[in-house]
């Protein structure tokens, strides 16, 4: 269940946040965070008054690329993807870490994303899923820059695109292609400052496509109908079993196809989404799918007498892959000990999919974490964010940061170097 897991932390792990937490340029940093709070929802807007569809993030990613520049950040560059990203460089023989948030949003392309403000609210389409993660991460940097902070580490400082919906993830899979040399990850969601979601749900999604001769519902009855072997489909995959534990679970989400009432349809289509936070039971579920799927096209084809007049075509949509960690590793136990340092509890989220489970999938230490402040409506036209006390969210993840990273004469780094 989300929060049951629990974290030990180390004595190693305790001493270096009672360090950093006493240190008067942390403290500073703190201060700015809470001093930056207004500003950085005035740019939490500018951002999400752009629009940024999955596959359409590139007008967004030039607006944040250049205020990356304008921050210091060095080596700013737009990949053949469309991520944003550029480095702060450490002080040399560090890990490096990415921090990050991502610049899609579900909403099409010509959704009125204007804010509007109720009261402390900001409401806006995409305004907290990810506005509050790209405004997050801004304002990070200029509080490190503002207290003179330097980490021993490398920080990848950036975007990413396609973390929604059928974007499958393509910017962070894009980003690990790319580069061998990332020691840890942090993505920044709409969030709490208590949670920390550090296992992925892993997802194959297809588009199921059934097709036929097709013909008049009553002068060639007899001729096999896609749309019924859809329904044959669906009912057969609907009696799958699937474990409690891991959890594993199916879904039919979209169906389509057919002309008239009286007319035997020639295509019948669905999409259908699986996950799990098992790799190992996803990829049984999907051979499991996929076979009752052939096996109804086959189905209809006996009924009739008429073999191979239903084919189907699969296509595949969406794969995100599932992974696991510890709940005692380093970058858990940093991430719940920057929590308790400022009085609070940490909550183990339960799986969940994010920019994070590319990199957790590959065995490299990921967390995704609030940005503060709080929220609701995300993917609906009613989204909100209410920025009271948001800078809460940012000063834990900072120190997070600072801890995994290292502080220059203060701390060693609590993130291993992998190479």
């Amino acid at each position: 269940m989300p929060g049951s897991q629990k974290t030990a932390i180390s004595e190693q792990v305790t001493e270096t946040f009672d360090t950093l937490n006493n240190h008067d340029d942390v403290r500073r940093a703190f201060d700015f965070l809470k001093a930056d709070n207004d500003h950085t929802t005035e740019e939490q807007i500018e951002l999400t008054e752009v629009e940024a569809p999955t596959f359409e993030e590139a007008e967004k990613g030039k607006l944040f690329a250049r205020k990356l520049v304008e921050l210091g950040i060095e080596e700013v560059k737009t990949d053949e993807v469309g991520n944003v990203f550029g480095v702060r460089r450490g002080s040399g023989n560090g890990p490096k870490l990415v921090i990050c948030a991502h610049l899609d949003t579900v909403f099409p392309r010509g959704t009125h994303v204007k804010a509007r403000r109720e009261g402390s609210r900001v409401y806006a389409p995409g305004i907290s899923d990810d506005g509050r993660g790209l405004a997050s991460v801004l304002t990070i940097a200029r509080a490190l820059n503002e207290a003179k902070l330097q980490t021993v580490g490398d920080l990848i400082i950036g975007a990413t695109v396609g973390e929604e919906g059928l974007g499958d993830l393509r910017g962070v899979k894009t980003l690990f292609a790319n580069r061998s040399d990332i020691d840890g990850f942090i993505s920044i969601e709409p969030g709490t400052p208590d949670r920390i979601t550090y296992l992925g749900a892993g997802s194959k999604r297809y588009k199921v496509t059934f097709q036929g001769p097709g013909g008049h519902s009553f002068g060639n009855f007899g001729t096999p109908s896609p749309i019924h072997a859809l329904g044959r489909a669906i009912a057969k995959v609907s009696d799958l079993e699937v474990p409690r534990d891991p959890k594993t679970t199916f879904n039919v989400g979209l169906i389509g196809g057919g002309t008239s009432v009286n007319t035997i349809a020639e295509t019948a289509e669905a999409v259908i989404d699986m996950r799990s936070t098992s790799q190992a039971e996803l990829e049984s579920l999907e051979t499991k799918v996929l076979t009752l799927i052939r096996e109804a096209a086959e189905a209809e084809n006996r009924r009739w007498r008429k073999e191979g007049a239903i084919t189907v075509a699969l296509e595949r949509v969406g794969d995100r892959p599932a992974g696991s960690q510890s709940p005692d590793s380093e970058i858990v136990q940093t991430a719940a000990a920057a929590g308790l340092v400022m009085g609070f509890r940490p909550i183990l989220e339960g799986a969940s999919s994010t920019d994070s489970n590319i990199p957790i999938h590959l065995s490299i230490p990921a967390v995704t974490l609030g940005g503060g402040g709080d929220f609701g409506g995300a993917h609906t036209l009613n989204e909100y964010y209410d920025p009271t006390d948001a800078h809460l969210g940012v000063q834990k993840i900072l120190l997070t940061i600072l801890g995994l990273a290292g502080l220059k004469d203060m701390t060693e780094p609590l993130l291993p170097k992998r190479v």
